[in-house]
């Protein structure tokens, strides 16, 4: 293996914090990941997988053995009457290759585009925005086990999809445990973009621009410049302020929890669900508790948007922790809901 010592990790993660790797290794193929698994019991430290670093918080330096995966490749798998079957290689970054597919002709992930972060990592996260998330695209993916070494293939059900969350976020508890964290590398990902294909503008923001535009039936190239240009004026590039996107999940409640709260703040941002419970707008929420702007150290709450957290320059992972958790207490303590972190802590 070609593993490369002390390797500096700002670049390689969206927050901009300083930290390096004490080992790297670059996984640019599937045979590349299978020869690194052959070698992965002689670290002591362990090891762990990073993707686009659009989803973490390092905290310090990296001890275990980092797996860089930067599969690429873009391909059409196969087409039917009713779908296109679409791979990308677990590296490719995840706006250019939504970008790709619509240039080839195949809409179906407009909405999500701009989401910073790597193919690889999508499913993961169970990535979504404005009404589309990954699970209604997802066809299947490839990743190799890194316990025993073989490749595997999983479905939808088989990846036990969530609100940003997935089997790939959870370690198996038992005999039947389903966990694959930290165990499985995902290699390619496919997606199932239908033919049949209908613009969804449910959310706000896009009625918005379809008033503002008078365009009441757009093309999937019109949302996805509408949710880019939406996006950018909400959210800062991670290039010139370093940031993880949301940071919270917007958390699930029942109607009656709903009501309670309206009750004491009419104002409270809310979407049903189709299966009866409430999503609140966790941004609102942090907003109404007046973080917006607050800062600990150099890490902040974003002016515009308070569910993005913000690296003002040279902040350090645990300023970034001790600012969530504060967060979270305040909107707790306001709202009796406990607000989770999307990023992973390193």
């Amino acid at each position: 293996m070609n593993v490369t010592q002390n390797v500096a990790l700002q670049s390689y993660n969206s927050f901009g914090i300083v930290a390096k790797a004490y080992s790297l290794l670059r996984i640019r193929s599937e045979a590349d990941a299978i020869e690194a698994q052959k070698d992965l019991e002689n670290w002591r430290e362990g090891h762990c997988v990073l993707g686009g670093g659009s989803n973490i918080v390092l905290t310090g330096d990296v001890k275990p053995l980092v797996l860089k995966v930067e599969i690429a490749g873009k391909r059409l798998v196969s087409e039917t009457e009713k779908a296109w079957i679409v791979e990308a290689g677990a590296g490719e970054d995840w706006h250019e290759f939504v970008a790709w597919t619509l240039s080839q002709g195949w809409p179906g992930l407009e909405n999500m585009a701009l989401i910073p972060g790597s193919v690889g990592a999508s499913p993961v996260q169970n990535i979504g925005a404005y009404g589309v998330e990954l699970q209604d695209r997802f066809d299947s993916l490839d990743a190799l086990d890194l316990v025993t070494g073989k490749p595997f293939t999983l479905n939808a059900a088989q990846c036990a999809f969530g609100y940003r969350d997935s089997v790939f976020k959870h370690t198996s508890s038992g005999p039947n445990g389903i966990g694959l964290g930290g165990r499985a590398l995902i290699l390619r990902v496919r997606f199932h973009l239908p033919k049949a294909w209908k613009p969804v503008v449910g959310y706000l923001d896009l009625e918005r621009k379809m008033a503002e535009t008078g365009i009441a039936n757009p093309s999937a190239q019109q949302i996805f410049d509408w949710v880019c240009d939406i996006r950018r004026h909400k959210l800062p590039d991670p290039k010139v302020l370093g940031n993880a996107g949301s940071f919270f999940k917007n958390p699930t409640v029942t109607p009656e929890q709903c009501a309670d709260i309206i009750a004491r703040d009419p104002k409270v941002v809310h979407y049903p669900m189709p299966d009866g419970s409430i999503k609140l707008a966790a941004g609102w929420l942090i907003d109404a508790c007046g973080w917006k702007g607050k800062s600990v150290g150099n890490a902040a709450v974003y002016e515009k948007q308070a569910l993005v957290l913000v690296n003002r320059g040279g902040a350090t992972g645990g300023e970034v922790v001790t600012l969530a958790k504060a967060i979270q207490t305040s909107v707790y303590e306001r709202f009796g809901i406990r607000l989770e972190p999307e990023p992973v802590v390193i």
